[in-house]
């Protein structure tokens, strides 16, 4: 009677397999969902240009019309709206005014020249909001889905770099064999080297866009940033709440959000676009410009006083901090906006092969658990 041979120890690789498995089974889904929606999220921008005319004008060698102006249009158009922010996006682009109204949002859009009304559109039937809210919530409470995305996050991190210590080869001659798709092979091999090698080529692509996404989730993620970018310093005063004296009244020939948007394109000339924002009368009029139409980086910020137009508090971009310039650049990051169309370009390639990774390895796991079956019926 043969006796049974004794099991061999697994190795540390080996149960780092296990562990890539086990991780990849319980979070498959939710990277699928995450990824798949943030490649269809990457050119938002340039789908709605080709679907939605009223995003974009003719340009005029004209001043933009003032917010107060462009304000009391959408009042006039919708007596029960509000009409908190200002935004004008670029010389050949449509202002938007958003508005609530009865609890929903509403987009309003003028020609920021003539103040011609374009079109109103409600945020919630906004198709990429929809695709957004299941990138960053999988269409559940905020409070909980940021969590789950959070963690499945994390944990595809961590498959990340357990791949990359799967894929190392033991020697360096086996090298050229790892950067390789075996396409002549049946497709089961097909699929097990697809899942190898793609997970190698898009490994660094793919940590950036998780770790810039882990921000959204966590607010300690985002004061990581901050802390590596100042390497371990600090700037309280650009943390700084702004606090307004309420009991200045405000002045009949004073249109302090139009003063605000003046001051801050005097600032920032050469910026294409910005945004004034006064959610009311306790809280500073904010002022964003950006270099770019439709990327949200190279910020600069002030703050007004809601009553006078008084300059509060100023942010141009070149006073911030290092820590605080990479975490206003941690959207163009994630989005590969920040590298312009190229960017995008390697971003959606990246989360269309993360998309397929949890795919790919179920595949795998299905089929060595068949294998298995086969050879234990067999013996």
């Amino acid at each position: 009677m043969a006796k049974n041979k004794p099991k061999k120890k697994k190795t540390l690789k080996q149960w780092i397999g296990k562990i890539h498995l086990w991780l990849g089974l319980s979070s498959g889904l939710i990277v699928f969902i995450v990824s798949i929606t943030g490649c269809i999220f990457c050119f938002h921008d340039e789908i709605k240009d080709l679907t939605r005319d009223w995003r974009k004008v003719e340009a005029v060698n004209a001043p933009y019309l003032m917010p107060s102006v462009l304000q009391a249009k959408t009042k006039a158009l919708y007596p029960n709206a509000t009409a908190d922010m200002v935004v004008y996006h670029g010389s050949d682009r449509s202002a938007l005014v958003y508005s609530t109204e009865a609890g929903e949002a509403y987009n309003v859009y003028f020609n920021p020249y003539s103040g011609k009304f374009l079109h109103r559109e409600k945020t919630s039937d906004d198709f990429f909001l929809f695709i957004e809210d299941l990138h960053m919530h999988l269409l559940l409470p905020e409070a909980i889905g940021k969590q789950l995305v959070g963690i499945a996050t994390i944990i595809f991190i961590i498959m990340l770099l357990s791949g990359i210590v799967l894929w190392w080869p033991k020697k360096k001659t086996d090298l050229k064999k790892r950067l390789k798709i075996k396409w002549d092979a049946k497709w089961r091999r097909v699929n097990y080297d697809w899942h190898n090698v793609t997970g190698f080529y898009v490994a660094l692509i793919a940590l950036i866009v998780a770790l810039t996404g882990l921000t959204f989730s966590y607010e300690w993620m985002h004061k990581t940033m901050y802390f590596v970018g100042n390497m371990g310093s600090d700037y309280p005063e650009e943390k700084a709440t702004v606090t307004v004296d309420t009991l200045l009244a405000t002045s009949k020939t004073v249109i302090p959000v139009d003063i605000a948007y003046t001051t801050a394109r005097k600032a920032r000339p050469e910026d294409q676009m910005c945004f004034v924002w006064q959610q009311d009368h306790k809280n500073a009029i904010i002022t964003g410009s950006y270099p770019e139409s439709l990327d949200f980086d190279h910020q600069s910020n002030m703050f007004f006083h809601p009553a006078t137009g008084e300059l509060l508090k100023q942010q141009l971009y070149d006073q911030k901090s290092a820590g605080m310039q990479l975490q206003e650049m941690n959207y163009g990051l994630h989005t590969g906006q920040y590298f312009n169309l190229p960017g995008k370009i390697i971003a959606f390639i990246a989360s269309l092969i993360a998309a397929a990774l949890p795919v790919s390895g179920l595949v795998i796991w299905i089929g060595r658990n068949n294998k298995k079956s086969k050879t234990k019926i067999a013996a």
